[in-house]
């Protein structure tokens, strides 16, 4: 066959940057953000503050392929950077609000992040990372405060060298030419994962997997035009879940929430007609362990996709007791967040509430845009058989998958050996064709939402002067779905409780990685002195929850 060409009239590059084009002229005058009691845009004013803020950048020396971070709650600076970033040909690196000066000193130094855009509330952990980089000679990226707290106090003694949200948007130009991604292959974020091992790697996502993981992420939500979305789910995790790019495509509101509590949840479904929201299991969980006299009945169905630790099937029970509508979902970092779901079957719903819940809290089976998920041997490739026993390694393959990590090539090779992405997750295929996830094998903790390495943790354990020997696996929890749980073998004539060794890790992490039980005990080992970490994670899991 002859005559076919490929020019200007029938491609282009896919990108996510379109949904908003579209959106201005689209859906010029409907609602896209929401914060607080006072701030309210509509899609024209978000396309243009985005505009002026990518001309901003380029004025500041942003080229093609340079980082900008972030460090910032859910707040409408964080949605209009999603844009913003990436129309001045730069990457977006959004960083975890939750991480310390001395992390993210580590990873605006492995990003080369050229500037970093901060909430007022993160200055001082922002400013003790600069330090940091500073004390190593390193090259400091511009800082740039975002002034959107709920109050939003002027910025007062500003470095000279340093830059105020609204006033450098303002300096933008509202006819900036938006540098358009050279190949939908380019790089579009970064995302960090929260290291599975003791050092994060920096996950690359392009263009075109953004753009489609995004339709994807939108349609497994079942969401139509004008939907109204709750920020329960943070946005600097996987780009919230593509979802910041997604509710462009589909006209949609953004109500930005800053702290999430299920007060303001439920305050935000009332006052601004939420259709729609998502987060972690600890997010239902607070809901569900509300006080009766709290639960206030919802003036509508409430669609919520939940992913993370796998949740309870109880906990779904109860939240659509109360009127939401779960969608569970499964995906890494490396997959652009949710790369299957429970898609649900008309014939399940006759079975008993039991037997429903049970089965909405698999992890179901790939989205529309990802080629293929299936359960292999690690080692062989070979396809486990599809009889809801036999375990394997989850393994993804498609469009939806990283472009590699940031600077590993390495790690990059290991990831994709075979053809596939393995996922170091353990699963079985049920015969209908649904995995459901049984273990990790990273021993990885997920704690509300967040992705713990053990490794890190026992390296802490370790630097206790009275620690001989630790190791660290999960504990179950009905609030936070996993807690880290620390066996501790001391040296001979030492003498600590549990306190001192929680405080010691929370002197030396992140809180949240912090054991929240401590066991002192000689610490089961094989002939050639491997830790069996078997034996350890069914004594944690017998003690059933902390509380």
């Amino acid at each position: 066959m002859e005559g076919f060409v490929k020019c200007s009239a029938n491609f282009e590059p896919l990108t996510p940057l379109s949904f908003l084009e579209r959106a201005a002229n689209v859906f010029r005058d409907t609602t896209s953000v929401i914060y607080g009691e006072k701030l309210k845009y509509n899609w024209e004013q978000t396309h243009n503050r985005c505009v002026k803020l990518a001309s901003a950048l380029v004025h500041l020396g942003i080229s093609h392929g340079d980082v900008v971070a972030t460090l910032a709650p859910n707040v409408p600076a964080m949605q209009e950077l999603h844009f913003a970033v990436p129309m001045a040909g730069a990457v977006l690196c959004t960083l975890n609000t939750r991480h310390d000066s001395a992390m993210l000193s580590i990873l605006l130094m492995h990003s080369e992040a050229k500037v970093i855009f901060v909430d007022q509330k993160l200055l001082e952990i922002a400013q003790g990372a600069l330090a940091l980089l500073a004390d190593k000679k390193q090259n400091l990226p511009l800082l740039v405060v975002i002034c959107q707290t709920d109050e939003s106090p002027a910025v007062e003694n500003l470095n000279p060298r340093d830059h105020d949200y609204e006033s450098l948007l303002g300096s933008g130009d509202s006819n900036f030419a938006i540098r358009w991604p050279r190949t939908e292959f380019d790089p579009i974020s970064i995302n960090y994962t929260s290291g599975t091992t003791s050092q994060p790697k920096g996950v690359v996502y392009s263009h075109r997997g953004a753009y489609l993981n995004t339709i994807a992420t939108f349609l497994l939500h079942e969401m139509s035009l004008f939907p109204v979305y709750l920020w329960t789910v943070p946005m600097f995790h996987c780009n919230g879940w593509c979802m910041v790019w997604g509710l462009a495509a589909l006209g949609g509101t953004n109500v930005c929430l800053r702290n999430v509590s299920p007060k303001g949840i439920f305050e935000n479904i009332s006052l601004h007609k939420v259709t729609h929201m998502a987060g972690a299991p600890t997010v239902l969980n607070k809901i569900v362990n509300l006080p009766p006299c709290d639960l206030k009945p919802l003036p509508h169905k409430v669609k919520i996709m939940t992913g993370g630790s796998p949740p309870l099937p109880q906990v779904i029970a109860k939240m659509e007791e109360l009127g939401f509508g779960v969608n569970h979902l499964y995906g890494l970092t490396e997959t652009y967040g949710p790369g299957t779901y429970c898609l649900w079957k008309p014939e399940w719903d006759s079975l008993p509430p039991d037997e429903k819940f049970i089965l909405k809290a698999r992890q179901g089976v790939q989205h529309l845009c990802l080629k293929e998920v299936d359960i292999r041997d690690s080692t062989t490739m070979e396809k486990v058989p599809a009889d809801g026993k036999t375990i394997g390694e989850i393994m993804f393959r498609g469009n939806t998958v990283m472009s590699g990590y940031l600077n590993d090539t390495k790690a990059t090779e290991e990831a994709f050996k075979g053809g596939w992405f393995h996922s170091g997750d353990l699963a079985v295929k049920h015969p209908d064709g649904y995995i459901e996830v049984k273990d990790r094998l990273k021993d990885i903790i997920i704690s509300g939402g967040e992705n713990i390495s053990t490794v890190e943790v026992e390296r802490v354990l370790y630097s206790h002067p009275a620690v001989v020997e630790a190791a660290v696996v999960t504990r179950p929890d009905n609030h936070w779905g996993q807690t880290p749980c620390a066996f501790v073998k001391l040296k001979e004539g030492w003498s600590v409780d549990d306190k001192e060794i929680i405080n010691f890790c929370r002197d030396n992490l992140p809180h949240y990685m912090a054991p929240r039980t401590v066991i002192f005990e000689d610490i089961p080992k094989t002939s050639t002195g491997k830790i069996q970490k078997f034996i350890l994670r069914e004594k944690a899991n017998a003690l059933g929850s902390l509380f």
